[in-house]
This record gives structure tokens, C-alpha cells and sequence, in this order.
């Protein structure tokens, strides 16, 4: 059976210094390879582009990802997250220690890296603790998920 693998458009010439930051947060994580835009003079479209990345795979907990340096035409944005669910409440503060750099994107768990990445770092049973409405209030103030706050609301 075919896989689905995330690809990540990097518009600002970053994609090298995502990827490599994405393999020091994640744990479990593997770089496949990377290769670069070839000299520019074999197409138009790899005008500018030399020395920036092409295509990169690698792996973060198992999930492959493809990524590339692709030039300003298209952006990240918040349309795609990826889920991170966190086994305890000290996963979900690393993961968030580590991708939420921007303020003004937290909510409800929801948090943005300083790449655009969008990622949802929350309890693996948070369906569990959002059963009741003071659950699901409680949860509507957070940014970053409490587990014992959504415990003591039930």
C-alpha cells in the first residue's frame, strides 16, 4: 500500500536550516538525504536556486517527510498542522518549548514555528478530556493544554 508523505514548501531559502532543527526536537528522527538545485544554467526554473535545496527526506518519529527550498510563489500556512500527541504533560510542555515561537498562533493546543509550521501538541486521549462543557471551556482559554486543568474541570 502507497504512502502519504507530507511535502513542506519552504519559501524563504530555509528548508536546510528546518530540516536540521526538526531532527534536534524530535527524538526519533533521520535525515535521508538532501540534495541541491543543480547549476542554474541547465533550466529557467533553477535560476537562483543554486545551492538551495531541491529536495530533502527525512523522517521524524517514523513519519517520512519530503521538503524543499521553493522560492516565494507559495507559503506555509495554518490550512495544515501536523498532530503531536503527547503521552503526559511533560511531552507536551517539551514539544511546545521547542515549536511555538510565535504568540500571537497559540491556541488550544495549536502552536506555530518559527519556519510557519503549524502543530497541534496535545494529549493522546484528548478526546477523553474534552467530554464535558467545562472541559471544553477550559480548553477554549489555554494555549498551550494543561491536562490536570482539563482533569479538574470534568
Amino acid at each position: 500500500m502507497s504512502k502519504i508523505v507530507p511535502s513542506l514548501w519552504f519559501a524563504d531559502d530555509n528548508c536546510e536550516a528546518a530540516v536540521h532543527y526538526y531532527l534536534s526536537v524530535f527524538p526519533n528522527a533521520t535525515l535521508d538525504e538532501i540534495t541541491y538545485y543543480p547549476d542554474a544554467k541547465l533550466d529557467p526554473h533553477f535560476a537562483e536556486m543554486s545551492g538551495k535545496v531541491l529536495n530533502a527526506s527525512f523522517h521524524l518519529n517514523g513519519q517520512q517527510f519530503f521538503a524543499l527550498d521553493g522560492g516565494p510563489s507559495f507559503r506555509i500556512n495554518e490550512a495544515v498542522s501536523f498532530t503531536i500527541p503527547c503521552v503526559d504533560q511533560a511531552e507536551i510542555d517539551y514539544y511546545w518549548e521547542k515549536l511555538s515561537h510565535v504568540p500571537a498562533a497559540e491556541q488550544c493546543g495549536w502552536a506555530k514555528d518559527q519556519f510557519g509550521v503549524s502543530w497541534q501538541i496535545v494529549p493522546a486521549n484528548m478526546a477523553e478530556l474534552t467530554q464535558t462543557p467545562a472541559q471544553i471551556q477550559r480548553m477554549m482559554q489555554m494555549k498551550k493544554i494543561d491536562i490536570a486543568a482539563l482533569e479538574a474541570a470534568k
